[in-house]
């Protein structure tokens, strides 16, 4: 690291680094479902269910992977809070949450725009005829 980063960072924030990106992902795109009506919010069992089957799959994924030694965590930038049973760092649950809640508001939010692109170019071509 840069001295210039070691002077502006708290070296106590190191082990919330990954929550605190996951917490910046979701802030970044909570406009998409207040401005462009990505609707994901809105419609809770549909988020459940898309969720669902990425949250089960990558997380048995990862044990797997802890298990058998494939990768691991560095102390430094987690926690260290485990998800009971599983010993699963916190961090990645979060992680299979936000990442795809974060793909599904910017698809509903590029729908959204590419409607309103059509209805926009439809109201042109009446307008000319």
């Amino acid at each position: 690291m840069t001295a210039a980063w070691d002077a502006g960072w708290n070296p106590a924030w190191d082990p919330y680094q990954y929550l605190l990106l996951m917490g910046a992902c979701l802030l970044i795109t909570l406009p998409l479902e207040l401005f462009l009506a990505a609707g994901v919010y809105r419609r809770p069992r549909r988020l459940i269910a898309a969720l669902l089957p990425v949250v089960v799959l990558f997380s048995a994924w990862d044990v797997l992977g802890i298990v058998r030694g494939h990768w691991w965590y560095s102390p430094r930038f987690t926690t260290g809070w485990l998800i009971p049973i599983i010993d699963m760092p916190i961090e990645e649950l979060v992680f299979f949450v936000v990442v795809p809640l974060c793909g599904l508001l910017t698809y509903g939010a590029v729908g959204t725009v590419l409607r309103l692109g059509s209805r926009l170019r439809r109201r042109e071509v009446d307008a000319d005829a």
